[in-house]
């Protein structure tokens, strides 16, 4: 059996805790061991910490490698911008000594020390890459007919040069994952556009964060998606949070919430009363 730490971010624990369990029972249906983070802090948010301070990002996202690193596991992600932020500090930690040992000072302050062994992985990745699709399908009690607009968000395939994960201009990685439970994911215009939250846009330009998310849902409706499947907790917090203020009404679902409702999980299991759009099973 597959193994990891799980690091769970801010977001989901905070707003929709449904995801952490969804993403706990659907591991285990599937045969991969999630084992809680103790002492993890925030990944760092990419777009804020290390927009103003390379060195306190790169050292406090070291702090939480150093830790799974102890625990001899590598980490798996359930949002973009934590999978953003942990890969990259892990990528360049793990190939630069130099940067490292200067890491390191600041580390021993606290007793730790990262020797760069460790990989981060995103759920999504390790669903698709490991587990597969036809084992997806076999573990499907309750196929789904839904028409889902599928989001990839921004952290998730790029830095591409590094990540090598799928097409990032066109990828299809997720879409198979979605119709792995029997729905249907459904093409759109400007499918890999920013949800508009990211960067610390949501929290110092909410006008313009806005502006994208409602050219995303227009772009969605007029496909007729039913259902927007995400990969990223804060991208489903932009979403499920700003389509009442525009005016839309399109249920918002975490790949994990998706997979679990087609593997019998309920509403409740699910978290789903936490969401702002109500989602219908």
């Amino acid at each position: 059996m597959a193994k990891y730490v799980f690091f769970l971010g801010c977001i989901a624990p905070l707003r929709y805790p449904g995801i952490e369990k969804s993403t706990k029972v659907v591991c285990e249906k599937l045969g991969i061991e999630l084992v809680d983070f103790e002492d993890a802090s925030c990944c760092p948010a990419p777009g804020v910490i290390r927009a103003f301070s390379k060195k306190s990002w790169l050292a406090a996202a070291a702090r939480n490698l150093a830790l799974a690193e102890k625990m001899g596991l590598d980490i798996i992600t359930i949002c973009n911008g934590c999978y953003g932020s942990l890969f990259d500090a892990a990528h360049e930690l793990n190939n630069d000594e130099a940067k490292r040992a200067e890491v390191n000072k600041i580390l021993a302050e606290i007793g730790l020390e990262y020797k760069g062994t460790i990989n981060v992985f995103h759920f999504a990745d390790v669903l698709f890459r490991e587990v597969g699709i036809d084992k997806i399908k076999a573990a499907v009690t309750n196929p789904l007919d839904y028409k889902v607009g599928t989001f990839y968000g921004c952290h998730f395939l790029k830095p591409s040069k590094y990540k090598s994960i799928d097409n990032p201009e066109d990828p299809r990685m997720l879409d198979d994952l979605v119709e792995a439970t029997g729905a249907t994911s459904v093409p759109r215009a400007k499918k890999m556009m920013c949800c508009g939250a990211g960067g610390g846009v949501r929290s110092g330009q909410g006008e313009l964060a806005l502006k994208h998310t409602r050219e995303n849902l227009e772009n969605m409706s007029a496909a007729g998606t039913e259902y927007i499947v995400d990969v990223c907790p804060f991208c489903h917090l932009q979403f499920d949070s700003s389509q009442g203020e525009l005016g839309f009404n399109i249920p918002v679902l975490h790949l994990s919430q998706l997979f679990g409702i087609a593997m019998g999980m309920d509403a409740k299991e699910l978290g789903l009363g936490a969401h702002k759009v109500p989602v219908k099973l």
